[in-house]
């Protein structure tokens, strides 16, 4: 019999194995974090200029959740596709935007509203990092000054003190766990005893002033970690919010600055500069002709699509599409799903009854014109449990179910 060929061992990415995922804005009172949802999603959140307004005008009301939105993630791909169908329904990707209300300085010890906040920032699978880079007399600064780089390292120092602060009860709860146990023990035991190790290993990462992203983490370790939910492993995107002129000149004295400090601190985390004063004012332009106009005549083009993509690829999400005359529909996987998975995200039974993945790539259904020249070209595709569904793949899966779904 010819060797066994050795599996490529999918490296494990931290975060929930969900296709349900949500990012959330994060950054000081008064660095733009409304505006920029407001704009982002057309919603009424409020923009007060005082700290907390996003929860309501009662600063003393902690339980009072976040705002939330759905924005639709733009893609050529899905316009093209609804065109050549035509469908009667076009349903493309989501993503999911929660606007934090602001932290302060001392919040992972309960300052401001931070507790209360700070749990809503576990709850959330990414962090929109919002820093502020313009002076503006009228909008007051929680600190005082200007100073950007001092405020993304108030943010990141309460994010890790308040790993650390969780890090400490589970490396004493566990420790004491498996003292208990003693040399012995069974599996659970056993287990038990790995999870400290891998405990005890990110807490030190963590109290050595590292963020839990940027270490590197075996696939054992990765599967521990993300039971803890813990703040410094979600993924981040910076966002550097100028003033409108600085925007339309493209110039900004901070941006070289907070740039290296990324750099520095956060090594491989993307940074977008953007305007949300401006982009604030184009979103209330009704019509897409008016804001086309708009952008035409500043010179610019609107940074939000870019920021939405962003923050789409920092989940670690993509998505396959259906199409046909009936509907076009983007539907949201992770990374590194296999085929009977994303079946799973249409219908249940499409998982259980999987028998085969037909698929087309978008670039040969657009370079070839219709299904059936992509198939008279050899390049319609059968993929079986094993394939992993690769980004703007159109799928159609055939199942077949004939045994009632197993009680949990």
């Amino acid at each position: 019999m010819p060797p066994k060929k050795n599996a490529v061992e999918v490296k494990a990415m931290l975060g929930r194995p969900s296709n349900n995922l949500k990012i959330g804005v994060v950054g000081l009172p008064n660095v733009g974090k409304s505006t920029f949802f407001n704009a982002i999603t057309n919603a009424s959140a409020a923009a007060e200029n005082y700290p907390f307004c996003t929860i309501g005008k009662c600063a003393t009301c902690p339980q009072v959740d976040p705002e939330e939105s759905r924005v639709a993630v733009p893609d050529a791909r899905f316009d093209w596709l609804c065109k050549h169908y035509k469908p009667a329904k076009e349903i493309p990707a989501y993503l999911t935007v929660i606007d934090i209300a602001g932290l302060v300085k001392g919040a992972a010890s309960g300052a401001g509203l931070g507790n209360a906040f700070l749990s809503h920032i576990r709850a959330v699978d990414a962090i929109f990092h919002m820093v502020r880079a313009f002076d503006e007399p009228d909008v007051i600064h929680v600190e005082g000054e200007l100073d950007p780089l001092r405020d993304m390292e108030i943010i990141r120092e309460e994010l890790r003190l308040k790993d650390e602060e969780f890090l400490t009860r589970q490396v004493s709860e566990l420790g004491a766990a498996v003292k208990r146990v003693g040399h012995g023990g069974n599996a659970a035991d056993k287990a038990r005893k790995e999870e400290l190790a891998v405990v005890e290993k990110v807490f030190e990462h963590v109290k050595s002033g590292k963020d839990v992203r940027h270490g590197t983490w075996s696939n054992k370790e990765v599967e521990i970690i993300n039971g803890f939910h813990l703040i410094t492993a979600k993924p981040v995107v910076f966002l550097a919010n100028v003033s409108e002129k600085d925007y339309l000149r493209k110039k900004n004295k901070w941006l070289p600055k907070i740039k290296a400090w990324i750099d520095e601190n956060s090594n491989g985390d993307l940074m977008i500069p953007y305007s949300a004063a401006f982009e604030y004012r184009i979103s209330l332009l009704e019509t897409a002709e008016e804001k086309a106009d708009a952008l035409k005549e500043a010179g610019v083009a609107s940074v939000l699509p870019k920021i939405i993509v962003a923050g789409y690829n920092a989940l670690q999400l993509i998505y396959y599409f259906t199409g046909g005359p009936d509907e076009v529909r983007a539907w949201t996987v992770r990374r590194n799903t296999k085929a009977p998975q994303a079946a799973g995200v249409i219908h249940t039974d499409f998982e259980r009854g999987f028998i085969m993945c037909e698929v087309m790539k978008y670039e040969d259904l657009k370079e070839l014109g219709t299904d059936n020249a992509v198939k008279a070209n050899g390049k319609y595709m059968q993929k079986g449990k094993e394939y992993i569904v690769e980004d703007g793949d159109i799928c159609y899966f055939k199942f077949n179910v004939t045994a009632p779904a197993k009680k949990k």
